[in-house]
């Protein structure tokens, strides 16, 4: 009896650790595993090989640093390859990353940013295969999938295997945004998919691989270790903060929306505890105000460093609008743009870098409406989301 109610206990505990951190109305909870988690899936066939890693803070195993976990069960890391923000997370967004040695276990690291964003020849020789353990959120200009495809081009060039331990997209429970137009096309945006494509890496590199996205007719041999427990209607709350301005499931959640404004002349809260959670600016009218200011590690010289800033803390409704149409806010941006007094300086170049097009920003200019807005993505959306269905892997959302 007494083991039943402590195992009563136990659940009602669970449950109620759960319920506490689904954020996301409408999504469901459950024990999710993630491919690296799985490490007897793939572990054994790596031994005896030279392994490289594209890794970052995020790469866990068991609890541990995935690197950590590969050496203890006998698999020869040769080297990691670290993407924006670095191996360890140390750098800010935009930062270059520079090549040296993992402090804690001597192992090569390999800058794949700044000038050297592509493993050349010279960086993969003598590996067989390459695992790719990063966890995303799920956005065209998040820079990780764009790290992805050029590890699969060297992949594919060279004849090195590449394994990707599949993670959970925590914005995996919706599509919406403009598609990318090619002629846009840069490290922010380097595939034709929507701002919020609603894949996995695993679920996106199938898709790069089979829609020929790799160009001449390349193909990377590529296994994915998929997640247990995990569907697109199923809240994913991160257990490590994905990159340096992102450190909670708020942020996570209104980043597809509010990284939109690093394309204009406000801030979106660099530099304050609540990065992409908040909009504002020194010249304009608002209840709620904060002063951004430099943080090591974290942003150095954010936009309007030591001003203060008015504007709107989204952090109240923000998640409850997001979930209400399971799509982007161009509310919020069109607010803002309508309370800057300058209008015809409110963009700057790189908001048609981020939105893939320029016709988002013409359309704030000339006066639609969010509603109108979102609306005229939605043939390219249902075009998009017939690709999107061949390479999914787990159960999707309903729409």
């Amino acid at each position: 009896m007494i083991r039943k109610v402590t195992l009563l206990l136990g659940l009602a505990v669970l449950v109620s650790t759960q319920a506490k951190a689904q954020v996301m109305p409408g999504l469901k909870t459950a024990r999710v595993l993630c491919g690296a988690d799985r490490i007897e899936s793939f572990s054994n066939e790596l031994k005896g090989l030279k392994v490289g890693l594209v890794a970052n803070p995020t790469s866990r195993s068991g609890g541990i640093h995935l690197v950590d976990r590969l050496l203890s069960e006998g698999v020869e890391v040769d080297r990691v390859f670290a993407p924006e923000h670095g191996f360890r997370g140390e750098a800010e967004a935009g930062e270059e990353i520079t090549d040296g040695k993992d402090p804690r276990t001597g192992i090569k690291v390999i800058s794949l940013y700044g000038n050297h964003k592509k493993p050349t020849p010279d960086d993969l020789r003598g590996l067989s295969v390459i695992l790719f353990d990063i966890q995303d959120v799920g956005v065209r200009f998040y820079t990780y999938i764009s790290t992805l495809h050029y590890v699969m081009e060297a992949c594919a060039e060279n004849g090195v295997r590449l394994v990707i331990l599949d993670r959970p997209n925590p914005n995996g429970f919706y599509v919406d945004g403009p598609v990318l137009d090619t002629a846009f096309r840069s490290f922010v945006g380097m595939d034709p998919v929507p701002v919020v494509h609603g894949m996995t890496i695993g679920e996106y590199a199938g898709m790069v691989n089979g829609e020929g996205w790799l160009g001449q007719g390349r193909k990377c041999e590529m296994k994915v270790i998929s997640c247990q427990g995990w569907d697109h209607q199923t809240e994913y709350i991160l257990p490590v903060k994905p990159s340096p301005n992102l450190p909670d499931q708020t942020s996570v959640y209104l980043y597809p929306t509010t990284c939109l404004f690093e394309g204009t002349v406000f801030s979106l809260g660099r530099g304050t505890p609540f990065p992409f959670q908040v909009y504002g600016h020194p010249g304009v009218k608002g209840d709620f105000t904060f002063i951004p200011v430099s943080i090591p590690g974290v942003s150095v010289k954010p936009p309007h460093e030591g001003k203060v800033c008015y504007g709107k803390d989204l952090r109240p409704e923000g998640i409850g609008m997001i979930a209400g149409r399971r799509g982007l806010v161009p509310e919020w941006i069109i607010a803002a743009f309508q309370s800057y007094g300058r209008k015809e300086s409110f963009f700057i170049p790189y908001f048609n870098t981020l939105a893939g097009t320029d016709r988002f920003r013409k359309q704030i200019l000339s006066g639609l409406s969010a509603d109108e807005i979102r609306a005229s993505w939605k043939p390219e959306v249902e075009g998009f989301m017939k690709i999107r269905a061949k390479y999914l892997l787990y159960p999707d959302f309903e729409q």
